[in-house]
């Protein structure tokens, strides 16, 4: 009873946070609707059309990644987790492992090892991170050419790779010798706990620097034993991140902006500043950035802002409502009967009668647990003691 109350209770507040964001930000909502009027339909439809084949070809990288841990699961059942991830990222800004921590929730839950869970989390983490770095380079070059480059732009830009740069750093060198990342995050974490104990009355955030560099350890692993696998997820990711530069040239073709230039430019600088942003997805702050920069290009003002506007519109409340009904097609928020149904059926199945020792424990201790714990970090050890 008491697993099905803070069920309830997590599913409430999940519900009035939804709805605070709809209220706070309705009235765009509705200057949205009356700005798309103003744009050519043509081109508007495409983008809509394209903006929804990056949560597909997103749909199809979990699959992948999925896939590459060995476990199957379904573009059709991994397409809820794409848009259930965007809302809680939304309503739970915590660069993005809120998502995350849905993902591996959801797939506990039906019977996917936590080791293995982590390891398809990180792996599409840090896809969809790369997938729009490469575009973000190209963009820069674009940019750089057209003599339209802004230094604060580009220095934002290097926290992207220094971000990538950083996943793939630990995942490698803490696959061959993980004492050394170790000691590098050790300084990191007693810092945090320094400012923890200053603003949260004495408390510490529990132990991470261990665990992290375990989890990407058994990344790192499971990418090398399968880099074809691993391969494909980039690529979808990619995909992905196409899709939606698309979306912006073609709403940008829309309101009478054809400069090749200004067009990916004006992506790469809402995507980048959707990323880094402490806001909601960039709420407030990416609309400036890029009027800013279509302003460069000599875009008048009504023009950008309809760019920025109708853009944003599609990025935000088309994936935000999607993902306020598919998220209770996952299973952190549906019925939990069917969790230990889906754990009996895979321990069952004939592929799991080699399974090691350890592994098969943890399908048959899977089980109901709390949608956010405490412990935020992707750790695998963390996970599995609670079990």
């Amino acid at each position: 009873m008491r697993n099905v109350s803070i069920r309830k209770l997590v599913i409430g507040v999940v519900i009035v946070i939804g709805l605070a964001v709809v209220l706070l930000r309705g009235d765009q909502f509705f200057e949205l609707i009356e700005t798309m009027k103003t744009g050519a339909v043509l081109p508007l439809v495409l983008a809509i059309v394209s903006q929804l084949g990056k949560y597909f070809a997103q749909a199809f990288a979990y699959a992948a990644a999925f896939k590459t841990v060995n476990e199957k699961r379904r573009p059709k059942d991994t397409l809820p987790l794409v848009f259930g991830s965007f809302f809680m990222n939304t309503i739970a800004p915590s660069l993005n492992t809120a998502g995350a921590m849905l993902v591996i929730d959801d797939s506990r839950r039906r019977g996917i090892s936590a080791g293995r869970a982590t390891s398809a989390a990180l792996l599409m983490q840090m896809s969809i991170e790369s997938g729009f770095g490469f575009i973000m380079i190209f963009g820069f070059i674009v940019l750089q050419f057209a003599g339209k480059l802004d230094p604060v732009w580009f220095l934002v830009g290097l926290f992207v790779v220094f971000l990538v740069g950083g996943m793939a750093g630990i995942m490698v060198i803490g696959r061959k010798n993980p004492g050394v990342v170790v000691a590098v995050l050790k300084p990191i974490e007693a810092l945090v706990n320094k400012l923890s104990r200053r603003f949260r009355k004495g408390k510490e955030v529990n132990p991470w620097a261990e665990t992290l560099v375990e989890s990407f350890s058994e990344a790192a692993g499971t990418v090398a034993k399968n880099p074809k696998k691993a391969a494909l997820v980039f690529l979808y990711s990619m995909l992905a991140s196409t899709c939606e530069l698309v979306c912006f040239c073609l709403v940008g073709v829309a309101f009478g902006l054809s400069v090749p230039s200004a067009l990916v430019g004006g992506y790469v600088v809402a995507t980048l500043f959707a990323m880094i942003s402490i806001t909601p997805q960039g709420v407030g702050v990416v609309e400036v950035a890029t009027v800013t920069l279509l302003a460069a290009y000599g875009v008048s003002t009504a023009a950008a802002t309809a760019i920025a506007l109708v853009y944003r519109g599609l990025v935000f409340w088309m994936p935000f409502a999607i993902g306020a009904i598919l998220i209770h097609r996952t299973r952190s928020f549906s019925d939990k009967k069917n969790d230990k149904q889906e754990t009996r059926r895979r321990l069952e199945s004939p592929k799991h009668g080699n399974l090691k020792a350890d592994e098969k424990h943890r399908l048959e201790a899977a089980r109901v647990s709390d949608l956010l714990p405490e412990k935020s970090s992707f750790s695998t050890e963390n996970i599995d003691k609670k079990e």
